[in-house]
């Protein structure tokens, strides 16, 4: 006799399926009666609320003939021992017709556990969802009370939003805590800065790895919260102890944005791991120095560059580049020379590999999401609530999966250079 209760907001996560004919009919003679009596369909008094409400409770008191054995005033129910007790009112939120008040079924023995609202429960459907995707979207505690005040007229107090944010906490030091695979054909790090109020406001870095395995598939590592208020070598390097802790042994490539110092730390948890910094932020940079009226120039004169076909061909672009730029921008050239040691290695590879290690795209797309719900909210009270905001942002990414399809697609012609280049290294498909 019991049922499950479907939530009828264009929020829930699965279609429904399709209603039958008889259902559609029953719908329209409804509306029907309803226009007809000049009762709103929405609203307060409407259909759907008065609908919702005596759905709910005809299925409660379904529940309580299947606890007790009997239907409603039946006489085999007569000296059975338990019987039904009256009812209490209760008030529950819901999606589609926000505060609902209910009449909840008891037993005498006070043994009745009800399904379809549980005894404590407070919150039918998808209001936690809604209530953590706002969160993630940079809305403070307030401004998601106030929303649901103001769409659904119901009251969701601060501290509610709070309470259930924190239900996330437990998954995510589960999520950060997560065995790893043992060896990723590249990882890409960065950090951003976000302002926590610790006494006073201020800046602290947040640092994020993304790894991609050798089937090609993209997954977000962890996040970390650092120290300071700047991003460390010195961090990084207990970051990616971390990850080691976690299972992974090997990394082919270590794609950044050629902080000072970071190639030792990483030399130094993966022996073998190439650093590479990101040919992206080198081009910006080189621009940072210049006039914009010249970029157009300059963008064509630093194409042979990273275009080069080895080492050699790259340093001799280099010094033509000087010749011409040197005099006006020095900074420009020390830039490259700077970055020299971690600009050359993905020029050793074939134009498949080149083309998915050049650049810290990968976790720039993450960190702009990160940034959008940092700047919505402006700052955090505690490290906590900043991480926990961030870990929102990476559990709404991708919900279909599109993007890690696509991802995989572009990745498979460097995965097959991968495994020619790298065949030492490369584990059994068995040992994965």
């Amino acid at each position: 006799m019991t049922e499950k209760l479907v939530d009828m907001s264009p929020s829930t996560k699965e279609a429904s399926q399709q209603p039958s004919q008889e259902e559609l009919e029953t719908a329209r003679e409804l509306v029907r009666q309803a226009r007809t009596r000049g009762v709103a369909l929405t609203g307060p008094q409407g259909l759907l609320k008065t609908l919702t409400k005596t759905v709910i409770e005809t299925a409660l008191d379904e529940e309580m003939s299947e606890h007790l054995g009997y239907d409603k005033h039946e006489s085999v129910g007569r000296n059975l021992g338990n019987s039904r007790n009256g009812k209490r009112s209760k008030t529950v939120l819901t999606d589609s017709s926000g505060d609902l008040q209910i009449d909840m079924p008891r037993d005498r023995d006070g043994t009745f556990e009800p399904v379809i609202v549980k005894k404590r429960q407070r919150r039918l459907t998808d209001v936690d969802e809604i209530v953590l995707s706002l969160y993630a979207k940079g809305l403070t505690t307030g401004e998601i009370s106030a929303h649901f005040a103001q769409i659904y007229g119901a009251a969701v107090s601060k501290d509610t939003v709070s309470r259930i944010t924190d239900k996330v906490l437990e998954e995510m030091q589960s999520w950060s805590n997560r065995p790893l695979e043992r060896v990723y054909a590249a990882v890409f790090i960065d950090a951003i800065m976000v302002k926590v109020r610790d006494g006073q406001v201020g800046n602290r870095p947040v640092y994020a790895a993304i790894g991609v395995d050798l089937d090609g598939n993209k997954d977000i590592l962890g996040m970390w919260a650092g120290d300071g208020d700047g991003e460390s070598a010195k961090f990084w390097m207990a970051v990616l102890t971390d990850l080691k802790n976690r299972g992974v042994a090997d990394v082919f490539f270590v794609v950044c944005d050629g902080l000072k110092g970071l190639p030792n730390s990483v030399n130094t948890v993966w022996p073998m791991a190439i650093v590479q910094t990101c040919i992206i932020h080198l081009i910006r940079g080189s621009f940072r120095y210049a006039s914009r009226k010249y970029w157009d120039e300059l963008s064509k004169d630093l194409r042979p560059i990273y275009t080069a076909t080895g080492a050699d061909a790259a340093a001799a672009a280099l010094e033509a580049l000087d010749e011409k730029w040197g005099t006006k921008y020095p900074a420009m050239i020390r830039l490259w020379r700077n970055a020299w040691s971690e600009f050359i290695p993905f020029l050793d590879y074939d134009v498949e590999i080149r083309k998915v290690i050049c650049s810290t795209n990968a976790i720039e797309s993450l960190n702009a999401r990160f940034r959008r719900a940092v700047k919505a909210r402006g700052h955090f009270p505690t490290e906590q609530a900043a991480l926990k905001c961030l870990y929102l942002v990476t559990r709404s990414l991708d919900p279909r999966g599109t993007g890690q399809t696509r991802w995989a697609v572009r990745w498979k012609p460097a995965l097959n250079a991968f495994a020619i280049t790298f065949a030492d290294r490369m584990p059994a498909a068995e040992d994965r």
